[in-house]
């Protein structure tokens, strides 16, 4: 059972229409804004001081406040009083369609066709280069494809990401976070090292989300074993995505093994210079 039900009033505001799913650090509902209408609140699970509670919100939507097609809107962040507890939410634009994961399997046995694939890339790489081109730069330390939430805009395909708990300023001297999220997502160096997020970390997650799509399978096979804490097997780079799929051409294999670098030195630096390079694919291909 979830932390609100159904038909619960939140405030003067809002209305809990339906449950939407739930992650480790907090549960999505569908609400009924009195004048705005529909919308999405993300509750978080831990219960704290207010103080505490506060901090956690002001990390949540930090992303958010930069303001970008490809980021999902935040319209309000507050605290509710249940009787279980205390608990922060923030209010966020409800995209109904689903996330990346759900678009992926909707294509059964089939790859997700080349051509969209890089278009859902470039939107993402766009969204979150807005937060890398902060100074200091903000990472988000947790993207993965039940994240990305995929919709239309006047028939276009439109990317949003979303869930930003887990967003954070790097610090200012050394470009680090502290290490949080999906283990399967998460870069040699963030599970070596405590602080060890980065744009480039942020860009790795955008690399195995291509890999994703273009075969169908993780560029690695760790997340079950205890090594992959330390990164381990992650010192090598995965097979070139065309093993698995051959429509990947030459030019976007090293995009993506760019992304999948384990070498932080070598890698795409950050999802402006990806978004760039998959710009140039996308033209490139549009001339052919």
């Amino acid at each position: 059972m979830g932390m609100l039900s159904e038909g619960q009033r939140i405030g003067d505001h809002y209305e809990v229409e339906r449950f939407l799913g739930q992650g480790a650090f907090a549960e999505v509902y569908r609400v009924r804004h009195r004048f705005l209408g529909r919308q999405a609140m993300k509750v978080f699970k831990h219960i704290g001081s207010r103080e505490a509670t506060e901090e956690l919100l002001g990390e949540a939507i930090l992303l958010s406040r930069i303001g970008h097609p490809n980021i999902v809107r935040v319209f309000n962040a507050d605290i509710v009083e249940t009787g279980s507890g205390r608990y922060g939410f923030f209010t966020m634009e409800y995209v109904p369609g689903g996330n990346l994961a759900d678009f992926w399997h909707s294509h059964g046995d089939r790859f997700t066709r080349i051509g969209e694939a890089v278009q859902i890339l470039r939107q993402i790489c766009e969204g979150l280069a807005v937060a890398h081109g902060e100074r200091p730069p903000i990472v988000h330390r947790d993207l993965t494809p039940q994240n990305i939430l995929v919709g239309y805009d006047r028939d276009e395909l439109r990317v949003r990401i979303s869930d930003f708990g887990l967003a954070k300023r790097t610090d200012l001297l050394t470009g680090l976070a502290s290490a949080r999220g999906t283990l399967a997502f998460k870069s040699p160096e963030a599970l070596r090292y405590r602080k060890g997020d980065s744009t480039a970390g942020d860009v790795w997650a955008v690399g195995v989300i291509a890999y994703l799509m273009l075969t169908d399978t993780l560029p690695f096979h760790d997340v079950s074993s205890p090594v992959a804490f330390f990164g381990t097997p992650r010192n090598e780079p995965p097979p070139s995505p065309q093993l698995r799929n051959p429509e990947v051409d030459d030019e976007l294999a090293g995009i993506v093994l760019g992304a999948l670098e384990p070498n932080l030195r070598h890698r795409t630096p950050d999802a402006a210079r990806m978004g760039e390079r998959l710009r140039q694919w996308h033209n490139g291909n549009a001339r052919q």
